[in-house]
């Protein structure tokens, strides 16, 4: 690793800690994409409703409600040491679904069930992998290295999405799970030695005192937010984004698939492959130009144009067509999303990354009320309809969030726009 310069988009590889990390992240977020898919298809299969595909996806982030709480427990037990306990959730959950599905007996209600249960834990993932690489990483190489980790997201809705449909369609449920399992497996065996030398941390030391109880730090967390402008501002816009602009780019993609371009799981596979490729590329000029870039003003304008390739994708009646806008749809999520990451590392306090976080992974809340009531909408007005009351809504009050905080989010000498 003494090659690779301290400029170079791989210098966060020069950290022992994010070379076990990367593909440890890598494996999870396989895992996490390769199940989604092949859920999501045997729930609309099995109900033939878009109203329960809506609920199925809503449950993977009922997490988000106690979002916060594991930012306090991360703050406290270690951020690597937390994501051990979650990934080992995920290994147990994935183990229980296989085992139904081999013994033969396993119906939709399993899955609402061992979904809801994963997406106590879930939805935290990725707030606390951040909070590890904000732990360990130079502040220099910050941007560079959620670049390259939020890759192992976009290569996992490459490889996971085309895998997950092919591994149904040539060996069964049974043995696609068996997959996942074992991914979530080596995950937590790569993540625990992530941390084996390297402080991952900011928990108070033993001789510090007694410590306030949970709750008063969950409480402070909050404050702490609610008290800091910019951190608010990037917090209304993530829930807001949750809301309105990932239901479209996300869960209701198999809807899309089955009922407006009447395909199959190839085609989702596809589809979602789409999505990735464009946020692949998204990550990787980050990685290269993250640290001249003004990352609020960067964020603001990538919100606007995914809102606007999800209109133009809502309109589209051409699976081909669809696939070429949702690159461009995934280009605009990875250069909102990985920017607005960034901002809240550099500025919280190291004391409280975890409950900051923790606090962001809240915002994903937005996606249960978005999926709720994206069915009943569309199932009376129709989903290019709904995609665009969604869209525009988007668009009104992102830059309504623009121009109340435009001092923390817009202009040149703000500390989130500093280079």
């Amino acid at each position: 690793m003494s090659t690779i310069s301290e400029t170079s988009a791989l210098a966060p590889f020069r950290v022992r800690s994010f070379r076990f990390q990367w593909p440890a992240d890598m494996a999870t977020s396989w895992a996490f994409e390769m199940e989604s898919l092949i859920l999501g298809w045997y729930v609309l299969v099995e109900t033939k409703s878009v109203l329960m595909l809506a609920v199925f996806a809503s449950l993977q982030f009922t997490g988000t409600l106690i979002g916060p709480m594991v930012g306090v427990m991360g703050d406290r037990i270690g951020h690597r040491n937390l994501l051990c306990i979650m990934r080992a959730i995920y290994a147990l959950l994935a183990a229980t679904l296989m085992i139904l599905t081999f013994a033969g007996v396993l119906t939709p209600v399993h899955v609402f069930v061992i979904a809801a249960l994963s997406g106590l834990v879930r939805p935290s993932d990725i707030g606390t992998r951040a909070a590890v690489v904000g732990d360990t990483m130079p502040g220099a190489q910050l941007m560079a290295a959620m670049g390259i980790q939020r890759t192992t997201q976009d290569t996992a809705r490459i490889a996971g999405a085309l895998t997950g449909a092919g591994l149904v369609a040539m060996l069964g449920m049974g043995p696609a799970y068996a997959v996942v399992a074992s991914l979530y497996t080596i995950s937590l065996l790569l993540t625990w030695k992530a941390g084996t030398h390297a402080t991952t941390h900011s928990a108070a030391p033993a001789h510090a005192g007694a410590r306030p109880s949970p709750w008063r730090d969950l409480k402070e967390g909050l404050a702490y937010v609610r008290d800091t402008p910019l951190l608010l501002a990037v917090m209304c816009l993530a829930f807001l984004l949750n809301l309105t602009a990932f239901p479209l780019s996300n869960g209701l993609l198999p809807y899309v698939t089955k009922e407006i371009y009447h395909s199959d799981q190839a085609v989702l596979g596809y589809m979602v492959a789409g999505i990735a490729f464009g946020a692949l590329l998204g990550s990787i000029l980050l990685s290269r130009i993250g640290s001249a870039i003004r990352a609020a003003r960067v964020t603001l304008i990538s919100s606007l144009v995914w809102y606007a390739m999800l209109i133009v994708f809502s309109q589209l009646e051409s699976s081909a067509g669809g696939i070429l806008v949702l690159m461009f749809v995934g280009f605009a999520q990875s250069t909102s999303q990985v920017p607005m990451a960034t901002i809240l590392l550099r500025n919280a306090d190291a004391a409280l990354r975890g409950r900051v976080m923790g606090i962001r992974m809240l915002a994903i809340n937005g996606n249960m009320p978005g999926l709720l009531i994206s069915g009943p909408l569309i199932a009376g007005f129709g989903y290019p309809l709904t995609a665009a009351l969604y869209c525009t809504i988007g668009v009104v009050f992102t830059v309504i969030i623009a121009v109340h905080w435009r001092a923390q989010l817009w202009r040149r000498e703000a500390p989130a726009n500093k280079r």
